[in-house]
């Protein structure tokens, strides 16, 4: 039996690995749950499967999930040990007696409770592109030195994780990753620049939170993914390509050197990397659909258009330039996404503002997680002021020209 922690138990990957508990009830035991401020679906994760200890944000989530397990007519003596903040969340994932730490935290958020657990040992679930992103030297390091070892959940990844195990490192030529195109790789330039949040989020394959479909909107997602590629096994950037798959069936390709590409094929459904993950190196029965091999189908496969979609390139080249860049590449565009979706910037200002930024930055190499978190906060700070002028320049073009802007 596996004893968990789930970091991030409430959102989309969190919930998806409890299903896969679920289902297997007899295989895990869950030592914790590591949430933000959703306690009502925190509260019934708890009643449901009875963690020993329960984490959120803040002390006024606390509060409010407290209430929420006194309203549901839980025991007191059957609570479980409750706690907030960052402390408690490393605590959590390097509690004594877990095995397998599930890093589904947003963002830099479970930076600190992941590389503690990889310090300790634990073997992570990395559902988090952005960590390997921000501090992927920093992580890799610390499994070489601790054994720690990372299994991608991420679809793709989790993919060309499966193809590698066909051959040796030295025996690859390069490593192809697919991207659904998400919901404009169709659509002219000229008509990216009235594109809104709604049709941005529109994903036409997978059900996924704000951040993250924007980003597939973008194409950054693929160029985050490219970074974590990287990092996960060992390649260079120019050994990782990527290519349109609309139809999101083939996740990854591995091509090796006598000419022979391995592809890993699966439906759309997060519980089968997951559940990959879970129980590496072993294989069981997964509750989720099969693929029908018995009715005709067309898969396509195109290039990425890079002038449509400069992330994607911008990604490429951070990861080339090294040091902090992709720190700093990750922490703009989450600031760049944010003003998008709040009406403050238009859809094509996103890769200006990242660009910007990175050029505004200086890169270093960080070498502590403090360090890291340092340059993410630093280049925050940076892409909002650019966004600031941005708006700036926006009330000045309305003032002068009032007809026109209306």
């Amino acid at each position: 039996m596996k004893t968990l922690t789930i970091l991030g138990s409430t959102g989309s990957i969190g919930r998806s690995t409890l299903d896969v508990v679920r289902k297997s009830r007899h295989l895990y035991d869950i030592f914790a749950l590591v949430a933000g401020r959703n306690v009502e679906e925190l509260a019934a994760q708890i009643l449901e499967f009875r963690p020993r200890v329960a984490v959120v944000a803040d002390g006024e989530a606390l509060s409010r999930l407290r209430e929420a397990l006194r309203v549901s007519g839980l025991q007191r003596s059957k609570w479980p040990e409750l706690a907030f903040g960052g402390k408690a969340r490393v605590d959590a994932a390097v509690a004594s007696g877990v095995t397998f730490v599930m890093a589904a935290i947003v963002g830099v958020a479970g930076l600190e409770a992941t590389h503690a657990a990889v310090h300790a040992g634990k073997t992570i679930g990395l559902a988090n592109k952005e960590l390997l992103v921000a501090s992927g030297g920093l992580l890799t390091a610390a499994c070489a030195r601790s054994g720690s070892e990372l299994i991608p959940v991420d679809s793709e990844h989790n993919g060309a994780h499966q193809c590698l195990r066909a051959g040796r490192q030295d025996e690859v030529a390069r490593l192809l990753l697919t991207a659904s195109g998400g919901p404009f790789w169709k659509t002219p330039l000229e008509q990216l620049r009235q594109v809104t949040p709604e049709q941005a989020l529109n994903h036409p394959t997978w059900k996924m939170g704000k951040r993250i479909s924007l980003d597939s909107a973008t194409m950054m997602n693929k160029g985050f993914e490219v970074i974590e590629a990287c990092w996960l096994f060992g390649f260079s950037p120019s050994e990782v390509d990527v290519v349109i798959h609309p139809q999101s069936k083939v996740h990854a390709m591995v091509e090796y050197v006598d000419g022979s590409v391995l592809a890993q094929i699966a439906t759309t459904d997060m519980r089968m990397p997951i559940q990959y993950a879970l129980t590496y190196p072993d294989r069981t029965a997964a509750a989720v659909p099969r693929l029908s091999w018995d009715e005709s189908r067309t898969w396509e496969f195109h290039p990425p258009d890079l002038g449509k979609f400069p992330l994607l390139r911008l990604a490429y080249e951070a990861q080339e330039a090294g040091g902090s860049a992709p720190c700093t590449l990750n922490a703009a565009d989450e600031v760049a996404v944010e003003a998008f979706l709040s009406g403050k910037i238009g859809f094509l200002e996103i890769a200006r503002i990242v660009a910007e930024t990175l050029d505004r930055m200086e890169s270093r190499t960080a070498g502590t997680v403090e360090e890291v978190l340092e340059i993410d906060r630093r280049s925050r700070q940076v892409a909002r002021s650019i966004v600031d002028g941005e708006k700036g320049a926006v009330r000045a073009t309305v003032a002068a020209n009032p007809v026109a802007a209306g």
